[in-house]
């Protein structure tokens, strides 16, 4: 007779067998019921609604949402698919943002369809779907990606509402910039008679910079008889021009953030006084702060660390069982990592007070950071020397967010961009807060990214003589729906609040 053990493995296998056919929606007829209530019970598959589940990992605590939001575009995707075949649509909106690089999940997922009831579904989390009864576009006016049936670029910018570039005015934007030439445009306007939209889609073009493409779009609907009165649909002038040849509409929309959360992050912080004169003391402040700096760093991360743990470590009395992976070793080797991690970000801030520029320092240094950060696991046995080659070459979730970091091939443009940003920019208030939430929003690591984050804030800060800032553990909640706010709703002031609330509680600036 089969143990409780030999019992799971088979259902586990079965599991196994969907998720190999790229499977991520699950319904209950794919498993049996016997497979389906083994898997619920031990955590391994997690229901979204009647009939339809998600593979989850037994690790996760009860209300935990990282497996939803990890799976969210291919469960809509495949369920959208299992109910309306290929005859759906997301929103011209929705389309919108999934051309921009912006994956961030909705609250509410519009869907349009022939055999829609305009019904919602309940999803977890307080998110929904909505399928929308209505006729779709021809076919060529639609595109796959990722599985998700969506608006090709031009008929969804003709086909959405004023609104979205009043309520998401950087998505806008960066789709705008999408487009080389009005051509792309002027066939939908002209064949639909959008005399009003084109108005629009000019006024919008010409408040990006683009005035060909808005002088090309108003002659093209007068000379076929059209009249046409311009009218701009955003509240407000770009923060920047973008470059009509950007590479990537990611890129587009981290310089656009960029620019427009400077204001707010300057309105909360004290004055910089600029780097101090005293290097070593204030690399003598860093190393004496350095345990608490550990404990807490490690602490948000999950991992279980004391003092003496840090201590050992600090001193090598360290030697994890080459053959272990439990999580003592790994605590010891996270700490031992972070130390050396501590000693390589020091030596990049000396460069930083000899005068060089923060943002080609942190380019050039941060993947020293990450690597001394994670050789003891490697020493150990428990990462493969490959896994310290460079950025992920792989997907990535952050856990509780509904915000979905950038596809691995979008992080080879984003990077390169964000020290780009990083190197120009005359702020280091806003060098620090932005150095971080973008790192972390673009998340170029598979591991470490709030650790290499933080690191870089305060190389950042010390550009500006402000203090070396721990975030404490207890306030994590804070600290993590304030980063959630900037990535999600693109509101950074939470998050520069937060930072210099713990500068001005330990006083902001190096005497």
């Amino acid at each position: 007779m089969a143990t409780p053990s030999e019992k799971l493995a088979e259902s586990l296998q079965a599991l196994k067998e969907l998720q190999q056919e790229g499977r991520v929606a699950i319904q209950s007829s794919d498993l049996s019921r016997t497979h389906r209530e083994r898997l619920l019970k031990n955590g391994f598959l997690q229901s979204v609604m009647k009939g339809w589940y998600i593979p989850s990992r037994p690790d996760e605590q009860k209300g935990e949402s990282t497996s939803w939001y990890a799976s969210y575009w291919s469960f809509c995707a495949a369920y959208l698919s299992m109910r309306f075949g290929k005859r759906w649509l997301l929103s011209s909106e929705q389309s919108l943002l999934i051309h921009t690089g912006n994956r961030t999940v909705p609250r509410q997922l519009l869907v349009k369809t022939e055999q829609g009831s305009n019904n919602i579904v309940q999803l977890p989390f307080n998110t929904s779907l909505l399928d929308i009864k209505g006729n779709l576009p021809a076919t060529k006016n639609i595109e796959e990606k990722e599985s998700l049936l969506i608006y090709k670029l031009p008929p969804a910018l003709v086909e959405c509402s004023p609104n979205f570039f009043l309520q998401r005015p950087t998505d806008a934007r960066a789709a705008l910039a999408m487009v080389r030439d009005a051509s792309d445009v002027l066939e939908i306007l002209l064949d639909g008679g959008h005399s009003t939209i084109a108005g629009r889609l000019a006024g919008a073009f010409r408040n990006i910079g683009r005035e060909r493409i808005a002088d090309d779009i108003i002659a093209g609907m007068k000379a076929a008889g059209y009249e046409v009165r311009e009218s701009d649909p955003f509240d407000n002038k770009p923060p920047i021009l973008l470059k009509s040849r950007e590479q990537s509409a990611y890129v587009s929309r981290l310089r656009l953030m960029w620019h427009e959360m400077r204001e707010p992050i300057l309105t909360s912080f004290p004055t910089p006084t600029g780097i101090p004169s005293n290097i070593d003391s204030y690399i003598k402040n860093i190393e004496e702060s350095y345990a608490s700096d550990a404990y807490h760093s490690l602490s948000i991360e999950g991992y279980q660390v004391t003092p003496q743990l840090i201590e050992r470590v600090h001193s090598g009395d360290w030697n994890p069982d080459q053959n272990s992976a439990d999580q003592q070793d790994r605590n010891a080797l996270a700490a031992r990592g972070y130390w050396q991690a501590n000693l390589a970000v020091r030596e990049s801030i000396k460069k930083i007070m000899k005068g060089k520029n923060p943002g080609e320092v942190a380019d050039q240094d941060h993947g020293l950071w990450y690597r001394e950060m994670f050789s003891p696991s490697v020493t150990a046995g428990l990462l493969k020397p490959s896994d310290l080659a460079g950025y992920r070459n792989m997907s990535v979730y952050i856990r509780r967010s509904m915000h979905v970091p950038p596809s691995q091939e979008t992080v080879r443009d984003a990077m390169p961009a964000f020290f780009d940003l990083l190197r120009e920019e005359s702020e280091p208030a806003v060098r620090a807060v932005l150095g971080h939430f973008v790192f972390v929003y673009i998340h170029p690591y598979m591991d470490g990214n709030g650790r290499i984050g933080r690191f870089l804030m305060n190389a950042m800060l010390a550009s500006g003589g402000y203090r070396w800032t721990i975030i404490p553990v207890e306030r994590r909640n804070e600290y993590m729906s304030s980063l959630e706010a900037a990535s999600v709703d693109q509101n950074i002031k939470p998050f520069a609040d937060f930072i210099s609330s713990l500068l001005t509680k330990t006083g902001a600036l190096v005497e």
